[in-house]
C-alpha cells in the first residue's frame, strides 16, 4: 500500500487541531483545546474570522454557507450537533443530539450528515429530525471523514496510539458498501476534509495541518 504524498504542513493557528471542513473558499478548523472555530485562508494561513464553540468541536462539515459541528459538552462530554453561520457564531435554538451520545466526526453529501461513531466503528446517516436512516460498518477505528463523489473517505486506525494510520474509502453505492483501504498515512491523523483537489488532516499532537495528495 502506498503512503500518502504530503504536499504541505502548516503550523495550526491554536493547539490541538481536532477537527476541520472546506466550503469551497475557506478551510474551517476547530481546537480541541481552545473550544475555538477558525477560518483559514489556505493561500495566506491567517485566519479572517473565528467563534468560541458551546463545547469541544470534534467534528466539522459545510453544509452550504453554514457549518455543523459536533460539540461535546458538559462534564459527561454529551455529543450534540449545533448550527454555526460564519460571521454571526452559533445558534442557540439549533441542536441534534447524536445517536448514543457519540459521534467523531461529520460529512455532508449535499442531502444528509453522517456522524462517524470512531470505537463502533459506524458510519450513521441522519435524517433531518437526527433519526438514523442508515448505518455502515467499517473494519477500523474512524478520526476523519469527508465525502468525495458519492464516497466517504476516512481517516481510519486499529491502535490509535500508534502511527499506523490509513485513508479507507467506503462507496455505499450498490446492495452492499464497497470498503477498501487505498492509502497509509504515517501519523496520528484527525479529520479530513477536501479542497476539491486536495485532502487535508491534522497531526493534532503536533499542532500541526497537513495536505496530501488524493491516491491515484
Amino acid at each position: 500500500m502506498k503512503t500518502i504524498r504530503e504536499l504541505q504542513r502548516r503550523a495550526s493557528p491554536a493547539p490541538k487541531p481536532q477537527s476541520l471542513a472546506w466550503d469551497g473558499a475557506t478551510l474551517w478548523m476547530g481546537s480541541r483545546e481552545t473550544k475555538v472555530i477558525h477560518a483559514l485562508n489556505p493561500a495566506t494561513w491567517t485566519v479572517g474570522w473565528q467563534t468560541a464553540a458551546p463545547g469541544t468541536p470534534w467534528g466539522l462539515a459545510a453544509v452550504g454557507t453554514e457549518l455543523r459541528v459536533i460539540c461535546g459538552e458538559t462534564s459527561e462530554d454529551h455529543r450534540i450537533i449545533r448550527r454555526c453561520v460564519p460571521g454571526r457564531g452559533f445558534d442557540p435554538a439549533f441542536g441534534i443530539p447524536c445517536p448514543d451520545d457519540s459521534g467523531a466526526q461529520l460529512g455532508w453529501d449535499g442531502r444528509s450528515l453522517t456522524v462517524s461513531q470512531w470505537y463502533p466503528k459506524k458510519l450513521l446517516t441522519l435524517g433531518a429530525d437526527g433519526t438514523v436512516t442508515r448505518v455502515i460498518q467499517v473494519p477500523h477505528g474512524i478520526c476523519g471523514q469527508v465525502v468525495v463523489d458519492g464516497c466517504f473517505y476516512l481517516v481510519t486506525t486499529d491502535a490509535e496510539e500508534t502511527t499506523d494510520y490509513w485513508l479507507t474509502r467506503v462507496d455505499p453505492r450498490g446492495a452492499e458498501p464497497k470498503i477498501e483501504d487505498i492509502a497509509h498515512i504515517p501519523f496520528a491523523a484527525r479529520a479530513l476534509a477536501f479542497d476539491g483537489k486536495d485532502f487535508w488532516t491534522n497531526h493534532r499532537e503536533q499542532d500541526q495541518i497537513v495536505s496530501f495528495a488524493r491516491p491515484d
